[in-house]
Order: structure tokens, then sequence, then C-alpha cells
């Protein structure tokens, strides 16, 4: 019967151990002697040193054959999207709902709006982008000739909207049964919106319910034209002064007060039938004027 292992102390293991971490008698710390550990040392050191080496190039060679000014991968829309502001957007309509008798209401739409249409204001369009731009034409840039190698963005001035622009009328017409909305356009790098510059995509809106409520639509700039000048948008970093074209849309509610409208952006490259894609070339909102 072999003799059982006898059960070492906790005083033993732990001479063990140190007798592990220096081991006098064989000159070894740990298992390896000084001259082995320099060895294993260097070995490391030279292992990370390459592969560091060879992470930085990856890295260099990736940003150095990137174009800062157009992102490599795009979205590959066919049209862009379209917005409407007020943008009080619900989980799946977007109602435009205010209530004239009670000034908090209509404020809440004024301040909507007044915030979208801040970087409109005239005195920053004219000092940030004070390029005299060619109307009715594409504004094709090949080179960075604007300042800090950048390209120049045609200026859209708040007061380009004419009774909508907030300076005529401080309400946006929310205080009444005349409220303005703001349609706008989504960018999409190098986009043109027609083959042709001589016909401007525009905006136009329809009544798709209770289309006895709705007096008049007026839109401006006049005709509710996107004028070509303010195309192909080059991205951020090409244009940092760029703002998008915007058409403002005036409506006069009558009778109940209730409307389910669609605006689209009109033009021979944009479609608005996108099962999948709602706002692809429209957006249909609910405008609901309260007593």
């Amino acid at each position: 019967m072999a003799a059982l292992k006898e059960k070492r102390t906790c005083g033993q293991r732990c001479e063990d151990f140190g007798h592990f971490v220096w081991n006098s008698d064989e000159g070894k710390l740990m298992g390896r002697t000084p001259e082995k550990w320099v060895y294993i040392s260097l070995y490391y050191v030279a292992f990370y040193a390459v592969m560091t080496s060879l992470f930085s190039l990856a890295i260099w060679t990736l940003m150095y054959t990137l174009d800062p000014y157009t992102p490599d991968y795009q979205d590959r829309l066919t049209s862009p999207g379209v917005m409407v502001w007020p943008d009080t957007y619900g989980e799946e309509v977007i109602e435009i709902t205010y209530n004239t008798s009670e000034k908090a209401s209509w404020m809440k739409m004024t301040k909507i709006l007044n915030e979208f249409l801040e970087p409109y204001n005239d005195t920053k369009q004219l000092e940030c982008n004070n390029y005299n731009c060619t109307k009715g034409k594409y504004f094709l840039q090949k080179h960075f000739l604007g300042p800090h190698h950048t390209k120049y963005s045609c200026p859209f001035l708040q007061s380009m909207l004419g009774p909508c622009s907030g300076f005529e009328d401080p309400t946006f017409g929310y205080n009444c049964s005349m409220p303005c909305v703001i349609i706008k356009m989504n960018r999409i790098i190098n986009y043109l919106p027609t083959n042709r510059t001589d016909v401007a995509p525009y905006v136009n809106c329809t009544v798709l319910e209770e289309e006895g409520n709705v007096a008049k639509i007026e839109y401006f700039p006049e005709n509710g034209n996107m004028d070509p000048s303010y195309f192909p948008y080059y991205g951020r970093l090409a244009q940092p002064s760029y703002v998008n074209p915007l058409v403002a849309v005036r409506f006069s509610l009558v009778g109940g007060k209730y409307a389910k409208i669609q605006c689209r952006v009109v033009s021979e490259k944009i479609s608005y039938e996108n099962y999948h894609d709602p706002y692809e070339g429209k957006v249909i909102f609910h405008l609901k004027a309260l007593k």
C-alpha cells in the first residue's frame, strides 16, 4: 500500500514560493537566469515594436488614401429627403397643431421657426457667404478658391422668405389662421436635382384631405423655386458656411381650419413615390388651427 503523501504546511508552501522567486543555488529569478530574462525581454520589446510599426503604417496608408473632402462611401440616394418646420414630429405622423387664442401655443411654433432660421439671418449670411453667385446656374467649382482651402457658398437670406421670414410678421401667422411652414430638402454631396439649369426645382403643396379648408397657398421665394446656384453641395469641410435653400409656404385656413397636406420638391431627378421611404422627395403633415 502506497504511503500517503504528506500534507505540506503553510510555512513550507511560502518557503517553496520564495525559492521559486529567487533560487540562490542556481542563480534563477522566477525560473530563469538574469541572462535569459534579458533575452526574452528584448524579444518581446522587438516583437511589439514591429507590431506597433505595422499597425501605424497601415493607419497612415489608410489616412493618406482618404480624401477629407469627399467620403469614400456615400449613401447612393436617388433623390433627397424632404423635411418641414415647425418640426413637431410624432411617432407616425407630423402634426402642426396650435391654438390661436393661446399665446403659449403659437409662441411655441414661433420659437421653433426663429431658432431654425437663425443661421439664415441676413447679416450673418452676407458676412460668411459674400460671394456674388449667378442665379439660374449651377455653381460648379472644380478648385478650392475660397478662404482656408474651401469652396464658396451662395447666401440664402432670411428676408427671401418674404411674409414668412419673421420680419414682417414675428408670429409667422400662428396667431391667426395663416400659418407659415418651411420646406427644406436634405443635402446630398455632388447632387444635381435637374439635368438642366433653366428649370429650377420647386416646391408644390397639395391638400390631401379637407381641401375646402384651405383657401389659398402662397410660396416664398416666388413660385417656390430652389435656385440652381445652391447646387451642388460639396460637403461640410469644403463648404463650412453652406446653408440649404428654403421655401416657405403660407396657408390660408378657413372652415374647419384643418387639412392634411403634402409638399413635394418637383424636379425630373427627384422621386416621391418610394413606399419604403415616406420622406423621399416629399413630406406629409397635418395642419390644424384651434380656437
